[in-house]
């Protein structure tokens, strides 16, 4: 939202009512692997369901470095971690055992509770790394359903193409076309690459829209918009984008508004702060034999302990 003690530039014409929200990502340093936290911010902590947006790297690792991830605890939210360049190795309590690659979803639903861990092991140096990891909130009615995961390649998913546009439907549903992942409520996510100039209406069915810039940069009614940005819109306004003149790569997000608020503690959302204690105290309590969690096959000796606070 434009602050004037905080922006000395005033918005121009409509540009202050489109545009409900702008966030500016704060950075963090992983030790040579930066992440761009937009999801939660100061002020808005959800999009439709989408309650954690993180944009990693871009990042080189050379011979003997990586993302080494240990196998950790989720309950109650949805994740995909969609790959631009890179690849992860994703294993979890359910027995899955996948690569995470360019354009593919691994849609993986921890309900009542799941554990992972995201590496990259194998020989492939140097490896580049670049992608956006989200996490969506589970409506009331699905927090204690049975752990899933749902992997979808590449090819598999819709792609729109025209006009210098090209977009990709991740989750969800978008100017017509349903990516084939099973959501669990009302979901726009999609990967969008313009040619320079090209236009883009954003879709009018979703009650909550926003736009996220990898790279280039696009135009809202005269306003220029760089990388690193995530712009939130009002419901029912009608949006056009344009792209600058190096073209632009966007995320779209967004979605109906949730069932009410969330908790978030570490890797747990929850729709109440009972849900959380139960969960922390069950995972310190470490019972992977019988307990509500479980280490991920292959990937069972280490695990990250939950914090102190």
């Amino acid at each position: 939202m434009w602050n004037p003690l905080l922006d000395i530039h005033t918005p121009i014409g409509d540009q202050v009512d489109l545009i409900d929200q702008i966030i500016i990502p704060r950075a963090r340093d992983l030790g040579g692997f930066e992440v761009r936290r937009a999801l939660p911010s100061v002020g808005r902590k959800m999009v439709g369901p989408f309650i954690f947006f993180d944009h990693m790297g871009p990042a080189e690792f050379l011979t003997g470095e990586g993302i080494d991830v240990r196998p950790h605890p989720h309950i109650g939210l949805g994740t995909v971690t969609y790959l631009y360049k890179g690849r992860l190795h994703h294993r979890d309590s359910l027995g899955h055992d996948r690569w995470i690659e360019p354009g593919a979803v691994n849609w993986m639903v921890a309900g009542h509770g799941i554990t992972h861990s995201e590496r990259t092991d194998d020989n492939i140096r140097p490896l580049e790394m670049l992608g956006i990891q989200t996490w969506m909130a589970l409506p009331k009615t699905h927090e204690d359903m049975a752990p899933s995961f749902e992997h979808t390649a590449k090819a598999d998913l819709p792609v729109l193409e025209g006009e210098g546009k090209t977009l990709r439907v991740i989750l969800g549903h978008a100017y017509g076309a349903q990516a084939p992942v099973k959501v669990l409520s009302e979901t726009l996510y999609a990967d969008a690459d313009l040619a320079p100039g090209a236009k883009l209406p954003l879709p009018d069915d979703h009650e909550d829209r926003a736009v996220y810039v990898m790279h280039g940069s696009i135009s809202v009614a005269g306003e220029s918009y760089d990388p690193g940005q995530m712009l939130i819109f009002r419901p029912g306004d009608a949006i056009t984008v344009q792209a600058g003149d190096r073209g632009a790569r966007l995320m779209l997000l967004g979605g109906a508004t949730m069932d009410g608020p969330r908790h978030i503690w570490w890797n747990f959302v929850a729709s109440s702060k009972e849900r959380i204690e139960a969960a922390k105290e069950a995972w310190r309590a470490g019972d992977w034999a019988h307990g509500r969690f479980q280490l991920p096959p292959g990937d069972d000796q280490d695990w990250i302990p939950a914090p102190k606070v």
